[in-house]
């Protein structure tokens, strides 16, 4: 590889000395990278979130970047607390009939305290991600560098540190490898025999062991310890058992390897190579050895060089990474650090810092969730604390479902698998929910799950029975089929899982005796407002469900008997209202407050994500949302101005989107602001909930793409034409810019160019011979290609 001159030459050092040192400095790769996909920085990392994130899915690692001393933060996804466990409630069925009534009543307290007494989950909370392990790397005498210069390169997915000490260039390259599943560290030093450092690995969890392993590797072993819940001061069992396994390899010099860990001596370089795994298995099964896994990682490492690993994993991640580009304007910006361009970014424009937001979040995605991996939770898989907020778990009432939003539109649909995975364990669990807490058939899935697949209520009545959890992720399932138009994956994967949601549905409504309609009940909308009867988002979404399995039901040709009693129930379910205020309702009655400007817009889900709302069929149940976005405001934390972000961009109001973009990439807050904003990007532009919560870095990402290319709009009855409206919400901001990669429903892949804020070019390829309509400027014009056929499209062939 090229040594990056510039990052180099980044502080007070002689140019001479600079160039006779880089001459003698290894070579390990032939990628320069593109400098506007790199986050960069002058100084380590102090704080969690000033670190540098890489992942393969399964191990991810937090790389802080220090000079005499270097932290590598690693999590393994399946490291959590507690064992296998159902956490249904005996009983709890029995009770349903009474908290309707009580909530038919307009008795909410006594709905709700019956319901926390005989209705919740057994135990009332789940259970917590737990971080792995440090990696720890000690450098004597290298406590005053020159030259200093940590990046995170997109394009590579490669975390490097360099700086200059003595005459001599040092460098450390981090990167979680897919194809190998290792985490692999290089350190380089310019001069041979230049390079002497000591290593050791430690982890929170008590108890564990460090031991030498051979002439060249060392084990870190333990078990996840029991705890005391800080709530309920119950005890959670640990019985996880892990393992991590450091082989290094150099060139030149000699290792020193004991139970206290390795001493690298007079090196060129060295290579380290992390395997680490848990003892789990699935969410009923956790007998798996640690130590054979990692054996059987390191023997498959074995004999590879290091330029032969790393060039394996850039082949990997650009298959995915690459497919999808962007360019939004001025880049000058790029030339600063990134805290510098955060801190910064209320002053002036940079379009180009939007762009790398948006890279970054495809970027995490891969890095979060892979093939095989668990689904990125509340965190991704990054996580330092044995007590993460929320215990950093898959929260379903809005964050797992915002973490994969830009899976199919950005083009990584292979990232969605990770959750399909997880819905076919749910789906087992829901069945005993659904069961025991409804007497119904099919499954239901509440508002969060653990590692150990809970689907039952937790926490509190008021918030945590919200039965919609569960269909609410089966509009993925059906998305990845209208992105992809796989009718084999619709008809062996998603609609299995969908028709066994809609099941628990058909049985579970039930008939509004004030107004006929049928409705949710007991549930909230989400985390306000309390236990209710009703809510719109809940009808929103079981409308939703039907309206899918009935479509899917066509496609198939199966289901016809079942598919009918849908389409019946489906006309019952309570519809959107507008209220007083000509805002959309958020429950049956008018009761919406206009002060209120609440984190959740959980009503206005039928906008976005899904397209029970829209435009062109719904324009005052669009203006009524509208005005509901208004009322709530521009605050709230980071994932929530993510989410509208992607709301303003559904109602094409680019201008406004881009202004709670801006309000997203400023710095952090300590505290909340007068103006109710909590959110925003902190300095390694992970999103600021706060804290940290990874769903708002995927909700930009979306929202972004939103602004672009949208496509839930259909001409047509059923499934209908999909509509691909090109430049939908493009804002003042971006008068020039492109955007290739992007996928739109119906199985397109979309290039767009635009200068003046007009469309210059844009390119649609077929990938599954299917029919669209173009819209842009308020022109259209309809296409049928054959697979893989192209579409070259200028403005005027667009028809008003």
């Amino acid at each position: 590889m090229k040594l990056n001159r510039r990052s180099v030459l980044a502080g007070t050092v002689s140019s001479c000395g600079i160039a006779a040192a880089m001459n003698r400095l290894p070579i390990i790769g032939n990628e320069s990278g593109d400098p506007l996909l790199k986050l960069w920085y002058r100084q380590p990392a102090q704080k969690w979130t000033e670190a540098l994130p890489v992942g393969n899915g399964r191990l991810g690692a937090m790389v802080f970047g220090g000079i005499a001393e270097e932290r590598i933060q690693f999590n393994e996804d399946t490291i959590w607390k507690g064992e296998p466990h159902d956490y249904s409630h005996p009983g709890a069925a029995a009770q349903l009939p009474v908290i309707r009534k009580l909530l038919a009543e307009g008795k909410q307290k006594e709905a709700e305290k019956l319901a926390m007494d005989t209705f919740m989950s057994v135990p009332l909370r789940q259970v917590a991600y737990q971080p792995f392990g440090d990696l720890l790397l000690t450098f004597s005498g290298h406590e005053n560098p020159v030259g200093y210069r940590r990046e995170l390169n997109l394009d590579t997915a490669i975390a490097t540190t360099e700086y200059h000490v003595g005459g001599d260039i040092y460098r450390r390259e981090v990167f979680s490898s897919f194809p190998d599943q290792a985490l692999v560290t290089r350190v380089e030093c310019s001069r041979p025999g230049g390079l002497t450092f000591s290593i050791k690995m430690t982890s929170p969890h008590e108890g564990c062991a460090l031991k030498k392993l051979g002439t060249n590797s060392i084990a870190l072993s333990g078990q996840v310890c029991d705890s005391i819940d800080e709530k309920t001061k119950q005890t959670v069992s640990g019985r996880v058992r892990f393992e991590a396994r450091l082989n290094v390899e150099t060139e030149g010099g000699e290792l020193v390897v004991s139970d206290g860990g390795i001493e690298v001596r007079g090196a060129k370089a060295a290579t380290l190579s992390l395997a680490g795994h848990s003892s789990h298995v699935n969410f009923r099964d956790i007998s798996a050895e640690p130590p054979a896994r990692c054996d059987a990682t390191l023997a498959r490492l074995s004999g590879k060089s290091y330029g032969k690993i790393r060039s394996a994993h850039l082949s990997d991640h650009w298959k995915l990474f690459r497919r999808v580009k962007l360019k939004l304007g001025r880049t000058e910006a790029a030339q600063e650090p990134t805290d510098v361009r955060i801190a910064r970014s209320a002053e002036r424009p940079d379009p180009a810092l939007a762009m790398l937001l948006f890279q970054y979040g495809r970027y995490l995605l891969i890095a979060s969730s892979r093939s095989g991996s668990q689904p990125a939770n509340l965190q991704g898989i990054w996580n330092e604390s044995l007590n993460p907020p929320w215990d950093s778990k898959w929260t379903t009432n809005i964050n797992l479902e915002m973490n994969y939003w830009p899976a199919e539109l950005c083009n990584l649909s292979e990232c969605h698998e990770a959750m399909f995975d997880m819905l076919d364990e749910v789906a087992e669990s829901g069945r005993q929910t659904a069961k025991v807490h409804y007497d119904c058939p099919g499954w239901v899935f509440h508002h969060n799950a653990d590692l150990w697949r809970g689907t039952a209520p937790i926490n509190k009545s008021n918030h945590g029975i919200w039965p919609t959890g569960g269909a609410w992720l089966c509009d993925h399932l059906w998305e990845r089929y209208l992105f992809t138009q796989d009718a084999t994956f619709l008809k062996e994967r998603a609609y299995p899982l969908m028709k066994g949601s809609a099941e628990f549905f058909a049985e579970f409504l039930v008939e509004d005796p004030k107004t006929g309609w049928l409705i949710s009940t007991p549930s909230n909308s989400p985390e306000n407002g309390g236990l209710v009867a009703g809510p719109t988002m809940d009808h929103q979404i079981i409308r939703s469900l039907f309206a899918s399995c009935i479509a899917a039901s066509r496609i198939l040709d199966v289901d016809e008997e079942f598919r009918g009693k849908l389409t019946k129930l489906s006309a019952r379910i309570a519809p959107n209202q507008i209220g007083k205020y000509g805002q959309l309702q958020e429950w049956l009655e008018d009761v919406d407050d206009p002060k209120n400007q609440h984190r959740h817009v959980s009503h206005l889900w039928g906008l976005h994500p899904g397209d029970d709302i829209t435009m062109m069929k719904t324009p005052e149940l669009a203006q009524a949302v509208k005005q509901s976005l208004v009322m709530r405001g521009d605050g709230g934390t980071g994932w929530s101005m993510c989410w509208k972000i992607n709301l303003w961009a559904r109602l094409l109001d680019g201008n406004h989107a881009h202004t709670m973009l801006k309000n997203q990439l400023l710095s952090a807050p300590v505290k909340r602001r007068s103006d109710g904003r909590r959110g925003g990007s902190y300095p390694n532009l992970f999103d600021c909930c706060p804290p940290f919560q990874i769903d708002g870095n995927f909700g930009a990402t979306a929202g972004i793409a939103e602004m672009l290319l949208q496509s839930h709009e259909t001409a047509g009855e059923e499934i209908g034409t999909p509509i691909l409206h090109l430049l939908p919400a493009l804002p003042d901001a971006w008068p020039a810019g492109q955007v290739t990669g992007l996928r739109a429903r119906g199985g397109f892949e979309v290039d767009i160019e635009w200068h003046e804020g007009k469309l210059v070019e844009a390119k649609i390829r077929s990938r599954a011979g299917r029919s669209c309509r173009i819209l842009c400027g308020g022109g259209t014009m309809d296409w049928h290609g054959d697979a893989d056929d192209e579409l070259v499209v200028h403005l005027p062939m667009l028809k008003v």
